[in-house]
């Protein structure tokens, strides 16, 4: 896949002073950035986080998910080790984009859980693509990672695009009354890692 660089800039945030870096893809003509702090060698593992795109999570701090915290979170960790990647993925509603998220919602707040509401509108359970993490990943000459994720799919695709997946860091955050079934069905029907108690 290919994916072009376009800009990189100082990203002052309450956690530490961040870069962010720009790529386009131009098949899709979707942006999609890198937050990055420090300096990397090729040998030593980074400590990445890889996040797919939650509007409503993200920026509107919804509490029917768990995407804010675990964001935040992620830029927490990077700057307390003060190393590492976030590579924030445009795929909002994993992958099914947010109007379709919404109705998904709509779905959902009529009893269907977040796999069969995406189902019932045509889509995958779980459409994220993870290819555009290798041209950005590679931008920075990454070859192996701390992944920061409960999702054991996501480390099979980054090892999958023969990166080196020394650890998965558990990142469980943001777990309230709302979102309690979410996170239920995400560890029964996605694979997610449940959280320990």
């Amino acid at each position: 896949m290919q994916v072009n660089f376009v800009a990189g800039a100082a990203l002052p945030t309450e956690w530490g002073d961040f870069t962010i870096h720009g790529f386009e893809d131009p098949s899709t003509g979707k942006e999609h950035v890198a937050l990055a702090m420090g300096e990397f060698t090729g040998d030593e593992p980074v400590l990445c986080r890889v996040h797919s795109e939650c509007l409503t999570g993200d920026a509107l701090f919804s509490l029917r998910c768990d995407c804010g915290p675990q964001l935040r979170y992620a830029m927490q960790q990077i700057a307390t080790e003060g190393k590492g990647i976030i590579l924030y993925l445009r795929q909002e509603g994993r992958g099914i984009g947010l109007l379709n998220k919404i109705r998904a919602y709509a779905l959902q707040d009529k009893g269907a859980d977040t796999v069969e509401a995406n189902e019932q509108l045509g889509f995958l359970a779980d459409g994220r693509q993870y290819a555009i993490c290798k041209p950005m990943l590679d931008h920075f000459g990454v070859k192996q990672l701390r992944l920061l994720t409960n999702n054991p799919r996501k480390v099979l695709a980054l090892e999958e695009l023969n990166y080196v997946v020394t650890e998965r860091v558990p990142i469980h955050t943001g777990y309230n009354s709302h979102n309690e079934n979410y996170l239920a069905v995400k560890a029964k029907k996605l694979g997610h890692m449940p959280r320990l108690e």
